[in-house]
């Protein structure tokens, strides 16, 4: 076994060397800052427009009210699956070991990644809805590879490398679906778990290479849970993902608070350090400034799309599921994604951990770049609300439950997000073959090492980045066509037709339903 694994690591460590160099970073953030400019910075400009379309709406039955249409979803229901997904534990491990490896000023480049990536999210969102057709079942689907065959695809010569690129598109989305939606999740949940709630007569059992009986137990449960909800497909994610999501981010939000509030004359200097150390990283980095300077940005950019997936065309899998019509209308869910997932939830982890104790102490030393003995990025988070809730280590147990949480409605989103990869592929017809897979990779989850179940989830996710971007890039001139098509009709009350899809059969029929709903 022990081979096995290192043979694992060494292939995946090539592969991710490669996905994550200067060719995909700059693919990333490039894309990113394209969409936000050809749409005058959408995101800062329409601020008000995308906040009284989200969070403004949420007490719209219109948007949290069930849709009776088959395999369709009700925006909310999007949103909180696609949260489910990308709320995960990249916002508590993740954002601790960006600040491990790459210093504090990992996390202002997290806020970078974020920023841009809200119009890349947006970008997707509103081409998956555009290029979404039903499949054999009368459900929708959408996704990169619809938009790259029938998009890009489209264009002159491009026929042929649209399809592969799909085809590519959606093995990498898989694969993703393995790591980040499954092992890499289910690896943090076992750690975090077994270290809380210890039970000495299974933990002591060691089945092979320091992998416990209590790791492998935890791993079988959460195989069993996982599979009673996907296993009933789309519908059942979003109702539990509905019931869910929103409580553990609102509890997670508060507790957060409650140690950041304690520690409050840490505020400051924590800020002081993201922004100090973003251009001026502290030696323990290593190597010289240009070395040390890029590692801190790789760890930046790296978790922000670890965290909030803007860019890998993920969640845009189950936001063409919902019942809108209007592709910038569920585009902006995709802005508030991001911007609830990174810049609220990750930030309010990133305080959490710098202000613990102290910044040149704690849990983690801003200094020197050292954890405290004891801990890992796996369990730091929970070190450092065990600094200010230590009966019984009551906060440890806490972060124990919400990366419990957070990691398995991910596992969730992310059955969703392989099965339609899968679909387009062989079918819809066949995709419970696919989640009855899914199911079985988690207990790898449960005996991978941190450090590899990790890398393996950027490799893929890496992947999955690269054709899904060439394909938002190559259409993001529609994406501002589209767009100024809304706002002409919305904000300026221009009477001109609504660009709803891409074929006109639907087209159609979307206009036939504008009208009915009217």
């Amino acid at each position: 076994m022990d081979k096995i694994l290192q043979t694992i690591e060494n292939v995946n460590g090539e592969i991710n060397g490669v996905v994550w160099g200067a060719f995909g970073l700059l693919l990333l953030v490039g894309t990113g800052i394209i969409v936000t400019v050809l749409t005058k910075f959408f995101q800062v400009s329409h601020i008000g427009l995308w906040f009284k379309k989200t969070l403004g709406s949420l007490f719209h039955k219109d948007v949290i009210g069930h849709s009776r249409e088959k395999g369709s979803i009700s925006p909310f229901q999007a949103l909180c699956t696609a949260l489910a997904a990308t709320v995960g534990t990249g916002n508590i491990a993740g954002v601790a070991a960006a600040i491990s490896i790459g210093g504090a000023g990992a996390v202002f480049w997290m806020w970078v990644a974020a920023f841009f990536g809200m119009m890349t999210n947006y970008a997707e969102n509103v081409l998956g809805i555009y290029y979404r057709r039903k499949n054999e079942n009368g459900e929708w689907s959408g996704g990169a590879m619809y938009y790259l065959a029938d998009g890009l695809g489209k264009k002159k010569g491009m026929k042929i490398f649209g399809k592969i690129l799909a085809v590519l598109f959606c093995i990498f989305a898989m694969l993703a679906s393995f790591g980040i939606g499954s092992m890499g999740q289910v690896n943090k949940i076992v750690t975090n778990v077994s270290q809380a709630f210890d039970v000495p007569a299974l933990s002591s059992v060691e089945v092979f290479s320091g992998v416990s009986l209590y790791n492998i137990i935890l791993g079988a449960v959460i195989m069993l849970l996982t599979a009673l909800i996907t296993l009933g497909g789309l519908k059942r994610i979003a109702s539990v993902a509905e019931k869910i999501v929103p409580f553990m981010v609102v509890l997670f939000v508060i507790g957060s608070l409650a140690i950041i509030g304690v520690n409050y004359a840490n505020i400051l200097p924590a800020f002081k350090a993201i922004f100090v150390n973003a251009f001026c990283p502290e030696a323990f980095v290593g190597g010289g400034i240009g070395a040390v300077i890029g590692k801190v940005v790789t760890q930046g950019f790296k978790r922000g799309v670890f965290s909030n997936e803007a860019g890998l065309g993920s969640s845009v899998m189950v936001h063409s599921n919902s019942n809108v019509k209007e592709p910038v209308a569920q585009g902006m869910w995709g802005i508030f994604e991001v911007f609830a997932d990174t810049m609220v939830v990750c930030t309010m982890t990133a305080l959490v951990v710098l202000t613990a104790g102290g910044l040149d102490g704690g849990v983690f030393n801003v200094l020197t770049g050292e954890i405290a003995q004891g801990y890992t990025d796996a369990t730091l988070v929970g070190g450092a609300f065990n600094s200010v809730f230590s009966w019984g280590g009551i906060g440890e147990k806490f972060i124990a439950v919400a990366m419990f949480l957070f990691a398995f409605t991910t596992v969730l989103g992310w059955s969703h997000y392989g099965s339609k990869a899968w679909e387009y592929l062989f079918g819809a017809k066949t995709t419970v073959i696919f989640r009855i897979i899914h199911v079985c990779t988690i207990i790898f989850g449960a005996v991978l090492t941190s450090s590899l179940a990790w890398d393996i989830s950027d490799t893929f996710n890496g992947l999955m980045m690269i054709p899904n971007l060439i394909g938002v890039l190559s259409l993001s001139p529609l994406v501002v066509k589209i767009t100024k098509n809304y706002l002409r009709r919305t904000k300026k009350g221009e009477d001109v037709e609504p660009m709803y899809n891409f074929d006109p059969e639907i087209q159609a029929q979307e206009l036939v339903r504008e009208i009915t709903e009217d």
